[in-house]
């Protein structure tokens, strides 16, 4: 007798219930003895087909397919998953017709499954699987799927993961959470919340995985899902332990292959790496996905051309695989090869119009093609808005030209031509174009080789040098050029920040009273966890620790061994020898580089401002009540940082301006370097100038400039005290400063004209002069007599032009008609002619 596949008994949704929960043992044994009650039942079939899959005996489940579908030829749940068994079990020809024999049972006998949501749901799976539009499956199949029982999980579960397989994640984990309202305690809800979140939020990512092994101490995708993260922190001993767990439950994993491949990829263990890459397709030989999840971590390491050709394999095993040729658009793209990234990126996008990423890109393109100019020479092919390469792109040439030439040299890298650089005006065209997604997790910029994205200064919230962002971003080119991608990030960003202290040492990051608190507390990361430490950091401030910590390695090296050592090291890892092999061979052994540069970090923080009393007070001496105790502990620590800075600030907002200078002219004695926008030297000059002493102020403002590259309020100032001092080297050094901060703003261009024009530097008057005019600026008219002046000057005969263009916008401007009749006169300008301030 034939059971209808909407009646499902207790004892199945029990044995479904050991499975989620990682008994699979026990969920084959319930499965079993259910047939053996009732033969033909389609869920005790499907839990053991599904227990067989879950253990990794796919032979066994394939074989299972046969009696399952004998019995009951009418289920949908037991079809898909018999398709499954099939596909893994090396037949994937035999399930192939699945979708379609589905899709005809659902219409020949629709009353058997209009009630089923799991059913449902099956029907979605199906259509799009033969390219049904995702939005129609949504709206249309499981939407009425979750209007017929609200409390049935299966809906949840498809929505979340339809939006997955689509890359977004928000809407993914909507649905998750949605879900877990109704099963809070559901495995497969939480997974899918931590996906959601697996590459947007770690900390949230972290919290759902801690829940599913709460539920499931062995659930095997939660265990590759850490692996995976604990190879992106380069800890592939503890990845490779999470590995041996997931073997524990299912042996022939195909993923779980996949990222053994990939840790002996990194580990340069050539017969690991085939063994592993051999076992991962054992089961089906023909499967795509362990290619594909072989690529993308090598991708996710920067190894762009191994994750291609592990993509274009894929391909080969499944030309329509979108996962495999998604990815290998982007790998196309970060290794500049552009026309093949961009032609499948479309291809990608005309096959499914609802991958978000992919969409993104394609969009943000079509933006690039219409509003960006490109500017090259040879070495560089340079994208950025049409407006702002008129301001500023000669300098981002002149700039990378720079760093090509020194840091090529230092590194002994001839870099390959062009290196592509695309600068970006939003912040959400940036993240799109470096991510695929418009959110941008505080980056300025990237490198992936020889492909560079950065912000433009409009897109920057908050003051950036973006000279120095560049500066940074080549660096990594040339590091990893040098290491054909083969080094660890922290190596990486360590380099490159410290290289920026080499070029300007107001560039990079540096000793802090913050950082001198970190260092010699517990943040201090071992060098051998330090990429993880970009990874997930308990707030920005440890995130960019990690940055200055590992430049301070990469200067404990160069200090103890040389420039020569780090080269070796570098091309040691392009050659593919570990990190910890180059580093005992060139360096020191692991164990001993730790211990020593932490007496060198130690050495480094204890010798900042070494005078000062680094004590931090009690906090319960600052609370209301503890005013007299307080007075007692700082009687007795006179020079503490801590209290000086507090007194002085107090002081200042009580407008004792004097008293405030007095305090902070005791830190500054102590501290000569506490720079920053908040720190002692700006508070002083602040007093200064209230105190109305010009000098002072602009003594300390000067040594602030040159400690910090991104100050433009100081540049500013001191651009003014300048201008009336007729100081025009000044004037044109902080207006210069400025501009590598903002050049999107007129007044250090109009000073950098005025200075130029001062000291006879005609040249750089009219250039800047012409920048301003691409500014848009309220008063083009006396720009444009400033800017034919200043060609009229050195006999370019541009200048008429220039001067009938003010006329034009006022026809009454009396200094433009008399330069228009010398013009026509021939007269010989005079021998000093200062600009028109507009």
């Amino acid at each position: 007798m034939l059971i209808a596949p909407v009646l499902r008994g207790a004892g199945a949704n029990d044995g479904f219930a050991l499975l989620r929960n990682g008994e699979a043992a026990q969920a084959l044994s319930a499965a079993e003895a259910g047939l053996k009650e009732d033969a033909e039942d389609a869920d005790w079939h499907r839990l053991k087909i599904g227990s067989l899959l879950a253990s990794g005996r796919y032979d066994e489940a394939r074989n299972a397919v046969k009696p399952a579908l004998e019995a009951n030829k009418y289920s949908l749940t037991l079809l898909w998953t018999a398709r499954e068994a099939l596909r893994m079990g090396g037949q994937p020809q035999q399930a192939a017709d699945f979708s379609e024999r589905i899709e005809n049972l659902f219409a020949s006998r629709n009353w058997d499954y209009r009630n089923d949501p799991a059913a449902i749901v099956i029907l979605g799976r199906s259509l799009l699987l033969k390219g049904t539009d995702p939005k129609k499956v949504l709206d249309g199949v499981y939407a009425i799927a979750q209007k017929i029982d609200s409390k049935a999980r299966e809906p949840y579960l498809a929505r979340g993961e339809l939006a997955l397989e689509k890359g977004d994640g928000a809407l993914a984990a909507k649905a998750f959470r949605d879900g877990l309202k109704i099963a809070p305690d559901d495995v497969e809800m939480h997974f899918g919340l931590a996906r959601a979140f697996s590459t947007s939020d770690r900390e949230q990512m972290a919290s759902s995985l801690m829940k599913v092994l709460e539920l499931n101490p062995r659930h095997v995708p939660t265990l590759l899902l850490q692996s995976e993260h604990l190879i992106d922190r380069e800890d592939y001993a503890a990845a490779s332990a999470l590995l041996d767990q997931a073997a524990e439950v299912n042996p022939h994993h195909p993923t779980l292959w996949a990222l053994r491949a990939v840790i002996a990829h990194l580990r340069n263990e050539q017969a690991a790496e085939n063994a592993a890459r051999t076992a991962m397709l054992k089961p089906w030989p023909g499967n795509p996905e362990p290619e594909h999840v072989f690529g993308r971590k090598l991708s996710q390491k920067y190894r762009f051309a191994e994750g291609s050709a592990a993509q274009q394999r894929a391909l080969k095993a499944d030309p329509h695989y979108l996962p495999a040729k998604a990815q290998l658009a982007s790998d196309l793209l970060r290794l500049g090869d552009e026309a093949d990234g961009w032609k499948t990126a479309a291809a990608v996008n005309d096959a499914d119009a609802y991958n978000v990423s992919l969409h993104n890109m394609l969009t943000l393109h079509d933006m690039m093609e219409s509003k960006f100019t490109t500017l090259e020479n040879g070495d560089f092919t340079v994208r950025m808005d049409k407006t702002e390469a008129a301001i500023y792109g000669p300098r981002v040439l002149e700039l990378l030209g720079e760093a090509r030439k020194k840091l090529g040299a230092k590194y002994r890298v001839e870099v390959r031509r062009p290196t592509i650089v695309e600068i970006f005006t939003e912040q959400k065209d940036f993240g799109v174009r470096t991510f695929g997604m418009p959110d941008n997790p505080g980056y300025l910029g990237v490198c992936f080789g020889r492909v560079v994205t950065a912000n433009s200064p409009a897109a920057n919230t908050h003051p950036v040098n973006w000279e120095a962002v560049l500066w940074h971003e080549f660096c990594h080119t040339v590091t990893l050029q040098s290491t054909r991608n083969k080094m660890p990030r922290w190596l990486s960003e360590g380099i490159s920040v410290y290289e920026e202290r080499q070029a300007d040492p107001s560039w990079g990051e540096r000793m802090s009273p913050r950082y001198r608190s970190m260092i010699l507390s517990e943040d201090l990361t071992p060098v051998s966890q330090l990429s993880g430490a970009f990874l997930s950091p308990k707030s920005n401030e440890h995130l960019m620790f990690a940055y200055f910590e590992s430049s301070l390695v990469v200067e404990f090296i160069i200090t103890r061994h040389g420039t020569g050592a780090l080269n070796t090291l570098l091309k040691d890892l392009g050659e593919g020898i570990t990190l910890h092999d180059a580093l005992a061979k060139r360096v020191a052994p692991m164990e001993t580089l730790e211990r020593d540069f932490k007496a060198f970090a130690t050495q480094q923080a204890e010798a900042f401002a070494p005078k000062l009393d680094w004590t931090k007070p009690e906090p319960a001496l600052l609370l209301p009540g503890g005013e007299k105790k307080l007075g007692e502990w700082v009687a007795a620590h006179p020079r503490n940082y801590w209290m000086l800075v507090r007194d002085s600030s107090r002081l200042m907002e009580e407008r004792k301006w004097a008293e405030a200078g007095e305090a902070l002219k005791t830190l500054i004695s102590l501290n000569p370097n506490d720079g920053g926008s908040d720190g002692a030297l700006a508070m002083l000059a602040r007093v200064h100038r209230e105190l109305g002493d010009t000098a002072g102020e602009q003594a300390l403002l000067t040594k602030l400039a040159a400690m910090d590259s991104a100050v433009p309020d100081v540049n500013s100032r001191l651009i003014e005290l300048a201008t009336a001092g007729k100081d025009w080297k000044t004037v044109a050094d902080q207006s210069r400063r400025w501009l590598a901060v903002n050049p999107l703003v007129a007044g250090p261009w109009r000073a950098l004209a005025q200075a130029s024009a001062e000291t006879s530097d005609w040249k750089s008057a009219a250039a800047a002069w012409r920048t301003m005019l691409a500014l848009d600026p309220p008063d083009p008219s006396g720009i444009h007599f400033n800017l034919a002046r200043i060609l009229h000057r050195s006999g370019d005969k541009t200048a008429r032009r220039h001067v009938l263009m003010a006329l034009e916008d006022n026809p009454r401007h009396r200094e433009a008609l008399s330069l228009l009749l010398e013009m026509n006169d021939g007269t010989k300008p005079p021998a000093a002619n200062p600009p028109h301030s507009p």
